[in-house]
């Protein structure tokens, strides 16, 4: 091997060690390999940059704003509305409605966005019959992606695919080629849902409230500041009780007044009562202290908490957070949204000790204590996604069959072959400006800006594996043992590996990486090279088994009370089952 395939497996090594590691951004990975690509000149600039003009680049940028059209019209909603009335003729019923509903929304619409619209709808129909969250959630999750393997524009991954088997000189995917596997995956997985899957999902039943849910009762307390209190008459960011007990104080009550969340400038005066969260030691030692004195205990509930100006949020933090990785205090969290948080949630565990400098990751729950006026800058945040019932962005009812018929054209140029999907896409994203749908900026806004990146990157580094070698080394490495058992054993070896890559990186670079070396392995068994791209297209849209493989499995992990084994035990058989399908299956819709 010569300096450039060695290079070229060296940074895949390395990459692939921070995507699943997760000690960088995904994103910024990828920067950093497609810019170590460039520097050694294992990439000429040229090629380095080509991920950025990519067709699947710029389509899969294009649905990110067809999407959000569709949603800020409602669609999401009034899906939730229908799901009401069906969960209250029962929860089975109800629950293999959800499934094929978001499922059919998947199929054109981006699968993170459609699960994080209904998600505070799922939880509030949760409230409604009395079901635990966990019930629900986890095939919400699961039914995106079963919609998403059923289209060309379900899920990025198929659009990536197909774009690098257009660049083999082979024809692009259509529209609803996917659609004969993909309606059998989508069959199998609701079936097992309903059936095995439903008595794997734990039962972890909600509180009525979020207080509750987050265990405040021991962390809030009333303070009241006698007369000769050292912090009377003290900047509340001043205030010795505040400063030597790390307090975070929620509201100051004076002769019947409130002031909600109040600012370090305000003045502390004697007979105030200050509502504060702390550590049980804190509380503790509040309770020795000479110059306050403890309110009676209350039975918080969150009622106490919520006000006229201020309110209790649940949010999420999702994949691709800039909050993920950092802390509260290195963010400037409450500076930046307008709140207190109260509470982290993480892997079923609720965690109320030093908030302010705790790590924060993906599918972390917080409880935010937030002013009324601050809730559009958390809606807008790509970083944190509101998950609380009746939360949600004011909808555009009005435009709701404008963008419906937008995005049905779009799909029906593209699937007739009249336009390219790029072409439709884009001037599908047009028209929604144009018929004001969404704004400029709203458009503009509307794009994970951070998965084009992540695509570009990774787009450039499958570029350098082919061009070096590199993939057809890795092909003989991988599946070459299982060559002299033909191309179906082949076939099986490559899903499987996708699959369990998929489980802990991101889908898409886990499609990018393979795919050339499922054209490489078909050349070297001197077969199509279709069915083995599509083993690999399936199996990296089929997540199961982890709360990190796919973004939505992310989304419900903490407001599902999930466990990481809950995962594993629920999605297993699902991906084996799936697995089984594939391998019988796809021989025989896309033949050697």
């Amino acid at each position: 091997m010569n300096f450039e395939t060695l290079f070229t497996f060296a940074l895949l090594v390395a990459t692939v060690y921070l995507f699943v590691s997760e000690r960088l951004r995904v994103d910024l990975v990828a920067l950093l390999a497609l810019a170590a690509l460039a520097v050694t000149g294992v990439l000429e600039p040229e090629a380095a940059l080509a991920g950025f003009a990519n067709p699947a680049t710029v389509t899969i940028a294009a649905l990110f704003i067809l999407s959000a059209a569709l949603l800020r019209a409602g669609a999401g909603q009034l899906a939730g509305q229908v799901m009401v009335s069906l969960f209250s003729r029962g929860q089975w019923l109800g629950l293999a409605l959800l499934m094929v509903g978001v499922g059919a929304i998947s199929a054109f619409i981006n699968n993170t966005a459609a699960v994080a619209m209904l998600m505070p709808v799922v939880l509030g129909v949760c409230g409604k019959i009395g079901t635990s969250p966990s019930k629900l959630l986890m095939p919400l999750s699961f039914a995106s992606m079963f919609g998403g393997v059923c289209t060309l524009i379900g899920t990025s991954t198929n659009l990536l695919v197909s774009q690098i088997a257009v660049e083999h000189g082979a024809r692009p995917f259509g529209m609803f080629e996917f659609a004969p596997l993909g309606l059998v995956f989508f069959a199998l997985g609701v079936g097992y849902m309903l059936t095995l899957g439903d008595r794997l999902l734990p039962e972890r039943r909600e509180a009525d409230d979020l207080t509750t849910t987050f265990e405040m009762a021991d962390y809030l307390t009333d303070v009241v500041l006698d007369e000769d209190a050292a912090s009377a008459g003290v900047r509340l960011d001043r205030a010795p009780v505040v400063r030597e007990l790390d307090l975070d104080v929620l509201e100051v009550r004076r002769e019947g007044r409130r002031v909600s969340l109040p600012r370090g400038e305000t003045m502390l005066l004697p007979g105030d009562v200050l509502r504060v969260r702390s550590t049980l030691e804190g509380i503790r030692e509040l309770a020795q202290r000479e110059d306050v004195s403890l309110a009676p205990t209350v039975r918080w509930r969150d009622e106490e908490l919520d006000t006229a100006d201020i309110l209790l949020l649940e949010v999420v933090i999702p994949t691709g957070s800039a909050l993920a990785g950092t802390s509260l205090e290195r963010s400037g969290f409450r500076n930046t949204f307008g709140a207190t948080v109260l509470a982290i949630r993480r892997r079923g565990k609720v965690v109320h000790d030093q908030l302010k400098k705790v790590p924060l990751a993906p599918g972390d729950s917080l409880l935010l204590e937030v002013r009324r006026s601050r809730l559009a800058p958390l809606r807008s945040s790509r970083d944190l996604i509101i998950v609380s019932e009746g939360e949600l962005a004011e909808f555009r009812r009005d435009k709701l069959v404008a963008s419906s018929l937008i995005l049905a054209a779009v799909v029906a140029t593209a699937a007739l072959g009249i336009f390219p999907i790029v072409v439709s896409a884009l001037a599908g994203c047009v028209a929604l400006v144009l018929t004001r749908c969404l704004s400029l900026e709203e458009a503009y806004a509307a794009v994970d800006w951070r998965i084009v990146f992540l695509l570009a990157g990774v787009l450039g580094l499958g570029r350098a594996l082919e061009g070096t070698g590199g993939a057809a080394l890795l092909s003989d490495l991988v599946v070459g043992w299982l060559a002299p058992l033909g191309p179906v054993a082949v076939l099986a070896g490559l899903y499987l590996l996708t699959s369990l890559l998929t489980e802990a990186m991101s889908n898409n670079a886990t499609a990018v990486l393979l795919a050339p070396v499922a054209i490489a392995t078909a050349e070297l068994l001197g077969v199509d090279s279709r069915p083995f791209l599509m083993a690999v297209t399936f199996a990296a849209s089929a997540s199961f088994m982890t709360p990190v493989g796919y973004q939505t499995n992310t989304l419900v992990y903490g407001p599902g009370r999930y466990r990481f084994s809950d995962y594993t035990r629920v999605g297993l058989p699902l991906n084996l089952l799936f697995w089984l399908a594939a391998t019988l299956l796809i021989p025989r819709i896309w033949p050697f």
